[in-house]
C-alpha cells in the first residue's frame, strides 16, 4: 500500500500543529487527543452544537460562552479546552472537524501509525476490529487506527481507505456492478 499521506495544511493544518506542538512538549499528546475524540463524539450527537460551531450568526463572546459550558460540562479541560477557545476567539470554531483530522494525523505520525477510514454497514465485533486491524498491519507493516465510520447504504461488506489507497468490498459496489454488466450484455 502506498504510505499515508500525513501532511496538513491550511488553517486546520496550522492550528492542529501549533496544538500537537505544544502537547508534545508538556506531554499529553494522547490526553490531548482523547478530549478531541471526546469533542468530536460531542458534536456528532448533537445538532444544537453542530449548529453553534457551524453557524456565523453567534456573536465570538456567545460562542465562547456556550462552548465554556459545553466543555466544562463533558469534563474537557486543560490544553484542548484553552485550543477550543482560542479557536472560538479567532473566529475558527467552524473548522474544529477539520482541526481534529489533522491532529489525529499528527499524532499517527509521531507515533508511526497510519490511521484507515473503515465504512461497515454496521458495527463490527471487537474481534472483527482486531482480525482487520491485523490484516492492514500485515499489509502496510505499521500498527494501522480505525476511524470506523457505519453507513447502512453500502449493505454489506466494507470500504477501507489508507492513504491513497481504497479498497471497495462493499455489496452495494459488487451489485452495481453486475447491474452494468447486465446492461452491457444486453
Amino acid at each position: 500500500m502506498a504510505a499515508e499521506d500525513t501532511s496538513v495544511s491550511g488553517v486546520s493544518g496550522r492550528y492542529a500543529t501549533a496544538l500537537f506542538e505544544l502537547a508534545r512538549d508538556q506531554k499529553v499528546v494522547d490526553e490531548v487527543k482523547a478530549d478531541l475524540d471526546k469533542f468530536e463524539a460531542l458534536l456528532n450527537e448533537s445538532a444544537d452544537l453542530k449548529r453553534l460551531v457551524r453557524s456565523p450568526v453567534f456573536a465570538a463572546d456567545a460562542q465562547s460562552k456556550a462552548l465554556s459550558a459545553v466543555l466544562d460540562k463533558a469534563g474537557i479541560a486543560g490544553i484542548t479546552a484553552n485550543f477550543l477557545k482560542v479557536l472560538t476567539a479567532n473566529r475558527r470554531l467552524f473548522a474544529v472537524a477539520d482541526v481534529i483530522r489533522a491532529y489525529r494525523a499528527l499524532v499517527a505520525k509521531f507515533k508511526g501509525e497510519a490511521t484507515a477510514d473503515v465504512t461497515v454497514a454496521e458495527a463490527l465485533s471487537d474481534k472483527n476490529l482486531d482480525a482487520l486491524k491485523v490484516a492492514l498491519k500485515s499489509v502496510t507493516g505499521k500498527d494501522v487506527a480505525l476511524n470506523v465510520k457505519i453507513d447502512p447504504s453500502i449493505i454489506g461488506g466494507l470500504v477501507v481507505k489508507l492513504g491513497s489507497r481504497m479498497i471497495d468490498s462493499s455489496l452495494r459496489t459488487k451489485l452495481n456492478s453486475i447491474k452494468h454488466a447486465m446492461k452491457e450484455a444486453g
